[in-house]
């Protein structure tokens, strides 16, 4: 499964665009999971590097819930308990379980 699609990329607010919106307002563009281990990651922000990697602002829950930056590298490098890798959910509505 494609994590990035073209339409996420258009979509996506740049970094540091939505600081001044209240944390229960923010909106996530995208949401990533591992299918077995119920960590998720919800970018509210993201932009791609020079490098080509994306760098992600969003809310992470996994042992702990906290809010901090992630990139496309270290989700393509996660694996669950069973070895399954991250995966976006495609039927996500932008709500963050805060």
């Amino acid at each position: 499964m494609k994590l990035i699609t073209q339409e996420i990329e258009q979509s996506i607010p740049a970094l540091y665009s939505t600081e001044n919106v209240p944390t229960e307002e923010k909106v996530a563009a995208v949401k990533f999971f591992t299918p077995d281990a119920q960590w998720s990651w919800f970018a509210v922000e993201g932009e791609k590097q020079e490098d080509g990697d994306w760098l992600f602002f969003g809310y992470v829950v996994g042992h702990e819930s906290e809010w901090g930056y992630f990139t496309l590298a270290q989700l393509l490098d996660v694996r669950g308990a069973l070895g399954l890798p991250i995966e976006r959910d495609l039927y996500f509505d932008g709500e963050i379980p805060i």
